[in-house]
């Protein structure tokens, strides 16, 4: 019951509103508040009294420009990054290790027949032109050479060069092979692939410092045409199988074999292999540094069998990366020397961002605009899988079909000179497009959490002169199963990777700037300069709702005089008498006599005279009326 009087009493007060003008509300604000500016304004004389007024002007603007500074210093949502060193067992890295050649040449050889046949002759004509010219008699597949040629660039003219067919076929009106040649021996000439849309109107060239990279960067691109006709199953069967590659292995003391490796097929390096890889499996862990603790392996890169025009590189290419990660071998990679043993000693980097607003970085990649193509391997995000997928879908939307190197949605198809005639072009265009590279960047987003592997890597000749031999009977033997030797210094790679120590480093991200450091820095700056606390604040809010009460009731009472006028100027009969208001205020269904009258008659009809009425009631306009509640409760307070 109290608790009820008190709400009507509050509700009450809310009714009644603040009681003073704004004048009254400002001076009784500067009496009684705790700032000490306001305070002297009211106290002081005349000249004082301005002057304390600009001082308080001024300190407010600087408290108010070194609050926007805070405040704006706050929300850039700066970083701090602090490291920090630990020391636990360690679970084991997965590890990829590729062929540098992704088939085996005897297995594709059918496939790259005409291709082979026409890179000698572009050899032939880069080394030896004359000869060249007199072997011109061989039949080539003019298809391959006629969709994307090699031409020379004259461009000793800078204002008028000359493009030139790498065979003669002159394309500025020249059509002497021997004038070609003598133009073209020349250093100003360079070698230039020509990129032409459909109809053929539409050429750009890819220019090259050197001949070595135009033609590997030439067959490369016609090999691509050749390998994504043909289905994925038969791709993983003509390059090398682990059986053979993986001739040894033992981690710490544990013996493995191909079997302990994932599968996976990569489209520059053919069939890839991982140990310790995958999501539901538990990761293996180390047991303790040191050489004798971690994986050691002997591999057969097989480079008699390498593809000649398609890889100049001879070795293993190995990657390390977390178990549930997936490998971006190429980019991220590091070769091993065929004939050498190589150690790689192994140390761990932990990476921690905040994540929004402080980072823009993303925990599994849920909110990345960008299909993951790589999904299907069923691993984490990467901002690798990103841009790869995001350069994916472009191809597909500008291309209509999409490159052979990265993974394919369902329902595309892998661009090739068949079915997509001018697909080069178009993915030279988007290749080199700035705006292509821009927009995934800006789509795609940093993991939140991230491990890195820092390695040492050193080399040695293995095996050494004086045990090859008996070493690569035992390998011939345990592979082969032959008493020849099948194996040779130039295939055989062996490789040391382990845990240097189980110290690890941690990179985290911590705010800068939190909500702390911006409360601290704005109260200090109001109390150093206007002598405020929190409660100067408090009392400064009152005042605005105060302000907007008043605001409020001078507003309805505008409109309640506007009514009052408008009412007054509808009424055309004479104003009611003090006896008409008397007997409306006490007599609720009194009604007022609104009949029209004669001049002639008297005030009433029936000519009676009525007792002049008594002593009207007080004027209650200045007072106001209370509920009998809150009557009861005012005195019961009182009493209190």
């Amino acid at each position: 019951m109290h608790v009820k009087k008190y709400l009507l009493k509050c509700l009450h007060r809310l009714q009644k509103g603040p009681g003073y003008t704004y004048k009254e509300l400002l001076v009784w604000y500067c009496d009684n508040t705790n700032t000490h500016g306001p305070k002297r304004i009211i106290c002081e004389g005349p000249k004082k009294k301005a002057m304390w007024f600009l001082l308080t002007l001024l300190f407010t603007a600087l408290v108010c420009w070194q609050w926007g500074n805070f405040i704006r210093t706050y929300l850039s949502w700066e970083v701090s990054v602090s490291l920090s060193v630990g020391f636990k067992t360690m679970d084991f890295p997965a590890v990829t290790i590729c062929n540098a050649s992704p088939f085996k040449y005897s297995k594709v050889k059918h496939l790259l027949k005409d291709l082979d046949e026409l890179m000698e002759a572009v050899l032939e004509r880069i080394l030896a032109p004359e000869l060249s010219h007199a072997n011109a008699t061989r039949t080539l597949n003019s298809s391959i050479w006629n969709h994307t040629p090699l031409v020379l660039i004259d461009e000793r003219n800078p204002h008028h060069p000359v493009i030139l067919d790498l065979f003669g076929d002159n394309h500025n009106g020249l059509t002497n092979s021997s004038a070609s040649e003598k133009i073209c021996n020349a250093h100003g000439c360079k070698m230039a692939m020509r990129l032409c849309s459909l109809n053929g109107t539409q050429c750009t060239f890819r220019n090259f410092t050197s001949a070595t990279q135009a033609v590997t960067e030439w067959y490369s691109l016609q090999a691509t045409n050749i390998f994504a006709q043909v289905p994925h199953q038969e791709l993983v069967e003509m390059s090398y199988p682990g059986e053979q590659m993986i001739l040894a292995c033992l981690f710490g003391a544990e013996p493995c074999n191909y079997r302990n490796f994932t599968s996976i097929f990569y489209p520059h390096y053919g069939n890839c292999y991982i140990f310790n890889w995958g999501m539901t499996e538990k990761a293996l862990p180390s047991a303790n540094p040191g050489t004798e603790f971690g994986l050691k392996l002997i591999l057969d890169i097989g480079q008699e069998d390498y593809v000649p025009f398609l890889t100049s590189t001879a070795g293993v290419r190995l990657m390390l990366h977390e178990q549930r990660s997936y490998p971006f071998i190429r980019d991220e990679g590091i070769y091993a020397m065929s004939g050498t043993e190589t150690s790689i000693g192994v140390l761990v980097d932990k990476l921690q961002r905040m994540g929004e607003p402080y980072s823009p970085c993303t925990v599994n990649g849920s909110e990345v605009p960008v299909q993951n193509f790589y999904s299907d391997y069923n691993t984490t995000y990467s901002i690798q899988a990103c841009l790869r997928s995001c350069f994916q879908d472009h191809m597909i939307h500008s291309c209509k079909c999409g490159h052979y190197l990265y993974p394919l949605p369902r329902g595309e198809k892998y661009c090739n000179n068949r079915d997509f005639p001018d697909w080069a072009h178009c993915y030279s265009d988007l290749q080199m497009s700035v705006a292509q590279r821009e927009t995934c960047i800006g789509m795609c987003k940093e993991s939140c959490n991230d491990t890195q592997y820092k390695m040492t890597i050193s080399m040695a000749d293995w095996p050494s002169e004086a045990s090859e031999d008996w070493i690569f009977h035992v390998l011939s033997q345990e592979r082969d199963q032959s008493t020849n030797i099948t194996l040779s210094r130039k295939g055989i790679v062996k490789l040391n990777i382990y845990f240097q120590e189980f110290n690890y480093r941690t990179i985290e991200e911590s705010a800068a700037n939190n909500l702390v450091w911006l409360l601290s820095n704005l109260g200090g700056q109001f109390g150093f300069w206007m002598g405020g606390s929190v409660l100067c604040l408090i009392e400064f809010g009152e005042i605005i709702i105060d302000f907007v009460w008043i605001t409020i009731i001078n507003l309805v009472a505008l409109a309640k005089s506007l009514r009052q006028r408008r009412a007054q100027a509808s009424y055309s009969g004479p104003p009611p008498t003090v006896a008409e208001l008397v007997e409306a205020h006490t007599n609720f269904g009194f009604q007022p006599d609104t009949a029209p009258r004669s001049p002639n008659t008297g005030p009433y009809p029936n000519e009676q005279a009525l007792p002049i009425p008594g002593t009207p009631p007080p004027n209650y306009d200045s007072l106001r009326l209370q509920p009998l509640d809150v009557i009861e409760s005012d005195s019961e307070g009182d009493a209190i």
